[in-house]
């Protein structure tokens, strides 16, 4: 490949070979780079063998140049479009109970106080006589 490669650029490569931390991409025969585990997909990636295998075409973003040492930084995330974020399900509304049930306890209670009460003044009425 005669052309040069640019920060920024979208090319094919080849993966050959794997790591825990990452894929070695060859981008032309005498160039390869590194596409890091982050970088592999959006979202996280516990194990790297779920997503990319060796000989697997891949198209990868240049991340990053270093000529003095030879190393390329890659990316595949970045060449693909990031997921939609799904809006958070609705809770199913709780069933509302019927009022009478929902102040039935309080209702009774009101209405033997006053009964009692009643009952209550009757009795000091029959007292005092």
């Amino acid at each position: 490949m005669a052309e040069k490669l640019e920060v920024g650029q979208i090319i094919e490569g080849k993966v050959t070979g794997i790591k825990p931390y990452g894929a070695f991409v060859a981008l032309t025969d005498d160039i390869q780079g590194l596409v890091h585990i982050s970088e592999v997909t959006h979202g996280y990636v516990k194990d790297i063998q779920d997503h990319l295998s060796v000989g697997d075409e891949v198209k990868v973003k240049i991340l990053n140049i270093d000529e003095e040492n030879g190393k390329y930084s890659l990316s595949i995330r970045a060449t693909e479009e990031p997921p939609k974020k799904n809006a958070k399900p609705q809770r199913k509304a709780r069933p509302k109970r019927e009022e009478q049930n929902a102040s039935a306890g309080f209702n009774t209670l009101k209405d033997k106080l006053e009964e009692w009460i009643q009952q209550s003044k009757d009795r000091k009425e029959l007292y005092r006589n």
